[in-house]
């Protein structure tokens, strides 16, 4: 078989990634060829894998784990176009895994014609070689602004023809005015390609909701696929900024207490996931200096925007917080962007970041000092760290000089401060428990290693994921609307 089929939703959020993963899985379980594939991702949470000539390429991050789901081997095709905001109003670039410059607001309209021409040619090679292409859009298919220049969602179906269905999340309220309303401002050849909907997070009892479905199948002349069921169990990898909402343990008093920097340009996040599976532990996100007070273990996670986000550190007070923290004697993590603040300075000559020769000082509690260059660092690095084997992954323009420090991972510790290049390093099980533990000992606490393993909790949450899609989503109608494409459907009138 050959097929395609898109998932696009009402809102950012509403459960695109979601769906689009636990299809993948359902339909990697039926022997399918599958892959995944994002036109473009708007994220700063990212992953290295290998390209086709055998080297490093990046893409986003949910991308990665969809693969994973599939059963494929994750490469550049399945996120051609990766944008990493760096600002309000600039993006950096990744083109097939690699850097491609800025790109700015102004050019979201008009601007984007060699971005969209690589990314359909990435969908076109999938397609040539997999059963079946599961697509996930981006944000809302009715961004009627952007409509003009889109390659995510329906010039995507568009382009190749790609029955769509549109997710809708009803546990923000308004999803039926919301599906309805995003068919009824699209143009009568986008709304040919929509086939219908599937509502997201439902709580509660679902004969309740039967008559509204109804009516949205009435009105529309679209069916309802099926309706996803709320599961507080999802959360692993995430892929949005707007979840991060901590990974609080059961037993709060007795666990060890870790606050993660919520920086304005976090990136890579997902790091500390593997934190909030350890029982014993307890993960809340700070953004101001109360909640770094009482922890044990502070954390600085990566940044797409290190010297921006250094300073906005230092206007909230959260620097004083970090040092004070430091001064008596417990520890701090730096990952990455995190690590280089800690650090005795940072510059930029090129402008990476932004201003050409901008620099700043670091909190000084590591004797290491960073250096962007323009050509960033894609590695799969292994090591041992505490007496434990470590992996991870690199995504970095900064080049860490070190002084009086040991090596760390890539990276430097000393005493109590530690500070690491390596993404990912805390999914390996044996140093995630050898750095926890040596973390309490720090502070005079013990800790009870678990035996949860990271790799595995992850494959349970995707057949988990899989096994919902199976459940609640007519699965063997979506499979065969891939197959066969677009059906015919009523074409609501303009502004209806």
């Amino acid at each position: 078989m050959t097929g395609s089929l898109l998932v696009a939703g009402t809102t950012s959020d509403a459960g695109k990634s979601i769906v689009t993963t636990g299809l993948c899985r359902a339909f990697a379980r039926r022997g399918v060829k599958v892959a995944p594939f994002k036109a473009q991702n708007m994220s700063n949470n990212s992953m290295v894998c290998t390209s086709a000539d055998g080297g490093t390429a990046e893409i986003g991050r949910a991308q990665w784990i969809q693969a994973l789901a599939a059963q494929a081997i994750p490469e550049p095709a399945m996120n051609p176009i990766l944008l990493k905001p760096g600002g309000d109003r600039t993006s950096h670039v990744v083109v097939m895994g690699q850097p491609a410059g800025e790109i700015s607001s102004a050019e979201f309209i008009g601007g984007r014609t060699h971005l969209a021409e690589a990314a359909h040619a990435a969908y076109d090679d999938l397609a040539s070689r997999y059963d079946l292409v599961v697509c996930e859009g981006a944000g809302s298919p009715t961004e009627i602004n952007l409509r003009a220049g889109d390659y995510v969602n329906m010039g995507l179906a568009r382009h190749a023809d790609i029955p769509t269905v549109v997710v809708g999340d009803i546990d923000r309220g308004g999803v039926f005015a919301a599906m309805y309303g995003t068919l009824a401002l699209l143009a009568p050849d986008d709304q040919r390609l929509v086939a219908g909907f599937v509502v997201n997070k439902f709580r509660g009892d679902e004969t309740l909701l039967k008559p509204g479905l109804d009516r949205i199948e009435e009105l529309t002349g679209r069916r309802v696929f099926g309706v996803l069921p709320w599961s507080p169990d999802l959360w692993l990898d995430s892929e949005d900024a707007l979840d991060l909402g901590g990974r609080r343990a059961e037993v709060r008093d007795s666990a060890l207490r870790v606050a993660v920097v919520r920086l304005p340009r976090i990136s890579n996040f997902t790091d500390v996931d593997a934190l909030g599976l350890e029982p014993g532990v307890d993960v809340v996100f700070a953004s101001d200096p109360r909640a770094i007070g009482d922890a044990d273990l502070v954390v600085l996670p990566g940044t797409r925007a290190t010297l921006s986000d250094l300073a906005w550190l230092r206007s909230k007070g959260l620097d004083r917080a970090i040092l004070d923290h430091a001064a008596a004697g417990r520890p701090v993590l730096g990952i990455c962007g995190g690590f280089q603040m800690l650090g005795r300075s940072i510059v930029d000559p090129d402008g990476v970041e932004g201003a050409a020769g901008a620099a700043a000082e670091g909190l000084g509690l590591l004797d290491v000092t960073t250096t962007f260059k323009a050509d960033k660092v894609l590695r799969l690095p292994m090591d041992e760290a505490l007496g434990a084997p470590a992996s991870g992954y690199e995504i970095h323009h900064g080049r860490i000089s070190r002084g009086a420090v040991e090596e760390f991972l890539g990276g430097a510790s000393a005493r109590h401060v530690f500070g690491t290049m390596w993404h990912g390093s805390l999914e390996s099980d044996e140093f995630r428990r050898a750095f926890l533990t040596e973390a309490a000992s720090l502070v005079g606490r013990s800790f009870a290693p678990s035996a949860v393993s990271f790799a595995e909790a992850r494959e349970a949450r995707l057949d988990l994921l899989g096994d919902l899609v199976e459940h609640h989503l007519d699965t063997d109608a979506l499979l065969s609307l891939a197959q066969d494409g677009p059906v015919s459907v009523p074409i609501l009138p303009p502004g209806a």
